[in-house]
């Protein structure tokens, strides 16, 4: 307990020494990290052909052009086609909200200042178009036996 007392010098050198050991032992850490690192890294050019072909895909939905690609939902067959021309068939504010909303995630708020209409008027117009959709799609799709 008889611990001479420390000058502000002292406690500023002892700091000082303790900063420096701690950031030399953390690039020590770093450096023998990367060099782990390094021993799993490949680079592309070294990848064989089937190691590349697992790094990505990609979508082949439309692939084919002898076939156009469709899906059935409650025992009607639907295509992309068609689903184009449903959208089509809308009014132009209202298949904008719909492809806004939906396509580019904007939000109803975001959508009025950007065409300067009330949110109100752009979420009547989004969810009025469901059904005008609904009918377009019940009136040209085709009817399938996979219900």
């Amino acid at each position: 307990m008889n611990e001479p007392i420390r000058t502000q010098w002292q406690i500023r050198c002892a700091f000082n020494g303790f900063c420096k050991r701690t950031l030399k032992n953390e690039a020590i850490n770093a450096h023998r990290d990367r060099s782990r690192q390094q021993l799993r890294e490949v680079s592309f050019s070294d990848l064989s052909p089937q190691e590349e072909k697992q790094l990505y895909t990609y979508d082949t939905y439309f692939a084919d052009d002898e076939a156009e690609k469709s899906f059935c939902v409650a025992g009607k067959e639907i295509t992309a086609k068609l689903l184009a021309e449903a959208l089509r068939s809308l009014p132009e504010e209202k298949r904008d909200a719909v492809l806004l909303y939906y396509f580019f995630d904007m939000s109803d708020v975001e959508i009025g200042k950007l065409r300067d209409v009330p949110r109100s008027t752009v979420q009547y117009r989004r969810t009025s178009s469901f059904e005008l959709l609904k009918r377009y799609l019940e009136e040209r799709a085709y009817d399938t036996n996979d219900w």
